[in-house]
């Protein structure tokens, strides 16, 4: 076989290959093999169908339509190969040019490579994070959570105000018709959290115990989703949450510790903690963002053409794909399908850069990814998504994105070799060593960067799901006397969410 590349554009070649009939013998084996066990010929079994009769009855036509279709993907995968500096990274536009009968077969590929990409010195990279600095107010605020945790829940006879917990009985009517996906019971609902439908706080606030009140929403989904509804909310019952004193009793109860001194001690040094993980993720941020924008980028457009192709998909996904309903939610965030369009076009080429740099830096660095890192990776994207590893592991083998996930790991080991040859100071001018924070030389202790390119995304701080330092691990908490609101009696999930579903890219 031989092969030879053009170069097209800095992304995309062309390769010319030609394979003798010689070595096509394999694949015509292949093809007599698999067309006679599809063809039925008086006398013969299922495939024992002798290769003269098959071209006999077909024609040659048929055979080599068979082994083109078979040898032309083995032979572009063997010119790849073969073809020194070439990384494709979408799909080949293949055109056969030449089917000789017995001398030989010709085909072009066209297929979009990753550009050679010349970066910048990496300890040229300078960046600047805020000081660690942890107050008063923010160790009280903590302390206030951590409390919060173990209050108690009381009735009261006086009208609901803001943070009193109650519960309701939900209804709603568009035109005088029942929405039954909008009506409830003994629902529990913290006034002031928001997030249920729009208009419930004002409404509740004033109430008291068997009072109720009706007020206009505009239901998000469902099958009257987009529409005005009469809601009517009843307040069934009323209670405060009362928190434990904060005193030595206390720092007993919620934590190993004998003292409230010496919880509060230990929240500054928590909180201290997490701030300096918020350095390490700004400064992996800002020199993502220096080493990006220092080096010079040609875009492969077929692979920006399919970012924003899936951007634009999931995003009217999120609409089953009306796209009438897709524009009336644009309008309704002050946005035009224009606007949206070259939005999602812009975002798209940035993460196609971020990448593109990313994966020269690996290569730069002669980066490696070893199982026990993929594993890691997989076990932490499976929990996020609420799957067992092994569903997790299936799913991405069956879509293929097993290579993709190998990536992601590889180029946040990359970024983390950034980092390291960076100079990072804070506001103050002061140099920052984040060594001891970035774990290992090969950074395997700081969460990936993931596909879109975005560091933001799994910050590793040591904060709990709502954005609060956790108590001493020995800390245990007391069973409320009263009913304690959970995050799912909290939030609800009714047709009048007032929820804003953003779709991506927008």
């Amino acid at each position: 076989m031989k092969s030879t590349v053009e170069r097209l554009s800095p992304t995309r070649v062309r390769i010319n290959v030609e394979v003798p009939f010689d070595e096509l013998k394999p694949d015509f084996d292949r093809a007599y093999k698999k067309i006679a066990q599809q063809v039925r010929v008086p006398g013969f079994r299922p495939g024992k169908v002798p290769a003269r009769i098959i071209e006999a009855r077909l024609g040659r036509g048929v055979v080599l339509e068979e082994v083109v279709n078979g040898a032309v993907p083995a032979k572009y995968s063997e010119a790849v190969t073969a073809a020194d500096e070439v990384t494709p990274i979408g799909r080949p536009d293949i055109e056969v040019t030449e089917i000789a009968d017995g001398d030989k077969l010709a085909f072009t590929a066209e297929v979009d490579v990753r550009p050679e990409i010349t970066l910048p010195e990496l300890d040229s990279l300078a960046v600047s994070v805020d000081d660690v600095e942890v107050t008063d107010d923010d160790v009280d605020e903590q302390l206030e959570n951590l409390r919060g945790r173990f209050g108690t829940l009381t009735g009261v006879e006086r009208p609901a105000a803001k943070d009193d917990f109650v519960l309701i009985d939900l209804s709603a009517t568009v035109d005088g018709k029942p929405v039954e996906e909008a009506t409830t019971t003994g629902f529990s609902y913290q006034v002031g959290q928001g997030g249920l439908i729009d208009g419930i706080d004002e409404a509740i606030e004033g109430l008291s115990a068997d009072e109720s009140a009706t007020f206009t929403s505009r239901l998000v989904a469902g099958e009257f989703a987009d529409q005005d509804a009469e809601v009517t909310v009843a307040v069934t019952a009323v209670k405060e949450r009362q928190l434990p004193e904060a005193d030595d009793e206390f720092a007993q109860l919620a934590s190993e510790f004998d003292t409230l001194e010496e919880l509060t001690a230990d929240l500054r040094e928590r909180l201290g903690r997490v701030r300096r993980m918020e350095q390490v993720t700004q400064a992996r941020d800002k020199v993502l963002d220096a080493l990006v924008d220092g080096t010079e980028v040609p875009l492969p457009e077929s692979v920006v053409a399919a970012e924003v192709e899936s951007r634009v998909h999931d995003a009217v996904h999120s609409f089953d794909h009306d796209e009438e309903r897709f524009a009336q939610f644009l309008e309704s965030q002050g946005k035009t399908r224009e606007e949206f369009d070259t939005e999602a076009r812009e975002e798209s080429e940035k993460s196609v850069r971020t990448r593109l740099v990313l994966d020269a830096l690996a290569d730069a660095e002669q980066v490696s990814v070893n199982d026990q890192e993929l594993t890691e990776r997989i076990v932490f994207q499976a929990q996020q998504y609420q799957m067992q590893p092994e569903e997790f592991v299936q799913r991405i083998q069956e879509a293929g994105q097993l290579g993709a996930i190998y990536a992601d790991v590889r180029r946040s080991k990359a970024l983390i070799q950034a980092v390291r040859a960076a100079s990072v100071t804070d506001s103050s001018g002061e140099a920052i060593d984040l060594s001891e924070l970035l774990g290992d030389d090969d950074g395997t202790e700081v969460q990936e960067v993931p596909a879109d390119g975005d560091p933001a995304d799994g910050d590793p701080a040591a904060v709990d799901a709502a954005g609060d330092v956790p108590a001493a691990e020995t800390a245990t908490e007391e069973t409320p006397t009263e009913e304690t609101p959970t995050e799912e009696t909290a939030t609800g999930s009714t047709a009048t969410g007032s929820e804003n579903k953003t779709p991506a890219g927008s």
